[in-house]
């Protein structure tokens, strides 16, 4: 059964009209435009389920400026803990990440929910850089129990329509991971010139000393 919310989500993120119409048929207008966003701004979603290599979840997910591979859960509690199997793939996919650089994510779909029935969580990895590093600050780790163990909870993900909100900002408005970049950019242009001003203001504090040290060789 889990095969078929594969297809959903697959349908989604490669912007097709028939998977995006799919699943906003219940959605609010506000999370069918957001969702529609990625009709502009596609992935290209291979299915590597079957092919062997642990940790590269049920989905790879591959843009110009990004790439997830996805794990997706399909259940009707709102909350799934890691065990035997289960664990043995999230285990994999921490381990694959931060041995490739990227970001893992779980895709949990919750059966029997009306409206953006799609969570999604980041597997939390080390050794993030660029466009993944940024997103990470935005993205919500997989919760911990008590223990210290990651778990699944739906109520703490990302609506999938946020998700695709965050990653598919239309040229023109406003997209957080330009932003971030432009802020970036701003912050290190600004750094330069302050250090550039820092240094006019020492060369020209030192002229101004060596000039009062100077004999004075005028006529009274």
């Amino acid at each position: 059964m889990t095969g078929a919310y594969e297809r959903e989500l697959r349908e989604v993120l490669a912007g097709t009209d028939k998977g995006v119409r799919a699943v906003t048929k219940s959605c609010s207008p506000e999370e069918q435009q957001r969702m529609g966003r990625v009709k502009e701004r596609p992935f290209l979603v291979v299915r590597a389920a079957g092919s062997g290599m642990e940790g590269s979840g049920d989905l790879v997910a591959l843009r110009g400026d990004c790439c997830f591979p996805i794990e997706v859960k399909s259940t009707r509690a709102e909350k799934l803990y890691f065990s035997g199997r289960t664990k043995d793939q999230l285990l994999a996919m921490i381990r694959e990440g931060e041995r490739s650089g990227l970001m893992p994510l779980y895709a949990h779909r919750r059966k029997g929910v009306r409206g953006d029935s799609w969570r999604i969580f980041r597997v939390e990895t080390e050794g993030l850089t660029g466009t993944l590093a940024r997103l990470a600050t935005m993205i919500p780790a997989l919760p911990l129990t008590r223990t210290g163990s990651p778990f699944i909870d739906w109520e703490q993900g990302m609506p999938l329509n946020r998700f695709i909100g965050l990653l598919c900002s239309p040229e023109g408005e406003t997209d957080p991971l330009r932003a971030l970049s432009k802020r970036a950019s701003h912050q290190s242009a600004t750094m330069a010139e302050n250090t550039e001003q820092s240094t006019d203001d020492i060369l020209a504090e030192l002229a101004r000393r060596r000039s009062t040290l100077l004999p004075f060789t005028g006529k009274e």
